[in-house]
């Protein structure tokens, strides 16, 4: 697969990134490496891999799910910059 400057164009107009034509030329033959090196990972044989989520095994730390009373609204809005019936208060954001 070639990477045209056309296709840097469009990939950096979808990302929402400017970049001019001269930017796109010099980005074309890198992506096209990358885009080879990608052409090669497909090649290597993985039958019988398992699939990963990391490169060294990872487990979560979780606590354990307690039911707990609740009710402690008042405590938690003494946090609150500003509160109203109860709820936090927070700017308006859209006009």
């Amino acid at each position: 697969m070639s990477v045209e400057p056309a296709t840097v164009k469009r990939i950096a107009s979808l990302a929402r990134i400017a970049i001019t034509d001269e930017d796109a030329q010099r980005l074309a033959p890198e992506l096209d490496n990358i885009m080879g090196w990608i052409e090669q990972l497909s090649e290597v044989d993985t039958t019988g891999v398992e699939p990963m989520t990391a490169v060294i095994p990872n487990t979560l730390r979780l606590r354990d799910d307690v039911v707990t009373e609740g009710g402690i609204r008042d405590l938690l809005m003494k946090n609150a910059p500003e509160a109203e019936h109860g709820f936090f208060t927070v700017p308006k954001v859209i006009e």
